[in-house]
């Protein structure tokens, strides 16, 4: 029999069995499940994040035999979160995604005061400024931690930001006291999730850590060059029939225009078309009184507006632009103006 299965079949007082029941319920519980490091946040602290998980997310705190025990037990892909179960470790379970339940824990971290002896997860900045600090001892304490500082204008400043300590090195009792005084508090305190299972995946930190932002505009992107793709495809979808339907509908009534096709929702932009078409022929009329009525006073309208353009703008040429079409007027064969006058006549 293997050392697993011996583990699993062995006896365990009876506290113990009802302490893994309760963890076993729990884990079958919730869609996803998760061990959360613990280490280094106070009880009090410990309970409030607790109450503040209240309704998304179920914490519980056991021994690391018994979390392991209850993981096996369930089994299903989910003991693979014994390999996180080191330390001071919590189970979590929720019925959020990984995803939302690593935001949610991220963002439920506070910052918190270093002690001496811990080990820094991200390098410690003196930012540059006035510390508030008389001058005295304590700017000899700044420069013995690396920290640019000096005394100027009745105060001890940081001259500029200064790095006192790399990630992953150990903060010494000088620079604990430095911290502590100044009011920096460099840790974060918080629950950290080192794994969580869920849908028969197991996910790490690493890959949950996400820019939410910039996860939504690469959706947004890429549903709208989707959209753009199936319109122009000609593949209908229950989102892009409505737009292919506008499209075609557009491209119809163009092509009855282009082709004169009197088709009852067509006819009155054939109209307006050939009223337009009339009237810019009709603009190359010079005589006014070869038109009919009707063109007559819309040539007058328009021959009176563009006067009243061209005075403001350009007067001299204007009058040299009369002058020539006088001219002009006054060697038009009159045979040649009935005949026109007679054409246009003959459209109406």
């Amino acid at each position: 029999m293997s050392a697993e299965s011996e583990r699993k079949t062995e006896t365990i007082p009876q506290w113990k069995q009802e302490e893994v029941d309760a963890l076993v319920e729990t884990i079958e519980s919730y869609e996803s499940v998760g061990v959360v490091n613990i280490a280094g946040i106070p009880s009090r602290q410990l309970q409030d994040m607790r109450r503040d998980l209240y309704g998304t997310a179920e914490l519980r705190v056991s021994r690391n035999t018994l979390l392991r025990r209850a993981l096996d037990e369930v089994d299903e892909g989910v003991e693979e979160l014994t390999q996180f179960v080191e330390g001071q470790v919590g189970l979590i379970g929720t019925n959020n995604n990984p995803f939302s339940l690593f935001q949610e824990l991220e963002a439920s971290k506070t910052p918190a005061p270093i002690g001496a002896g811990e080990i820094a997860s991200n390098e410690i900045v003196i930012p540059e400024g006035d510390t508030g600090v008389d001058p005295g001892p304590f700017v000899g304490e700044l420069q013995s931690v690396g920290a640019d500082a000096r005394i100027q204008e009745g105060s001890i400043q940081v001259l500029s930001d200064s790095t006192v300590l790399d990630a992953g090195e150990e903060v010494s009792q000088d620079l604990a006291n430095v911290l502590s005084e100044l009011g920096i508090e460099p840790k974060e305190v918080g629950l950290d999730l080192r794994g969580v299972f869920a849908d028969g995946v197991l996910f790490e930190p690493e890959e949950l850590e996400l820019d939410i932002d910039e996860y939504e505009a690469d959706i947004q992107a890429a549903a709208s060059r989707a959209f753009n793709l199936s319109v122009n495809a000609g593949y209908p979808t229950a989102q892009t029939v409505p737009t292919m339907l506008q499209t075609a509908s557009g491209e119809a009534k163009s092509l009855a225009l282009q082709a004169a096709i009197e088709d009852p929702e067509v006819v009155p932009d054939l109209i307006s078309k050939a009223d337009a078409q009339l009237r810019a022929l009709a603009a190359q009329i010079e005589d006014t009184e070869a038109l009919p009525d009707e063109l007559q006073d819309v040539e007058v309208a328009e021959a009176t507006t563009e006067e009243s353009a061209d005075e403001d703008d350009e007067d001299t040429a204007d009058e040299d632009a009369s002058d020539d079409a006088e001219a002009e007027a006054a060697e038009d064969d009159d045979d040649d103006d009935e005949d026109a006058g007679d054409a246009l006549g003959a459209m109406f």
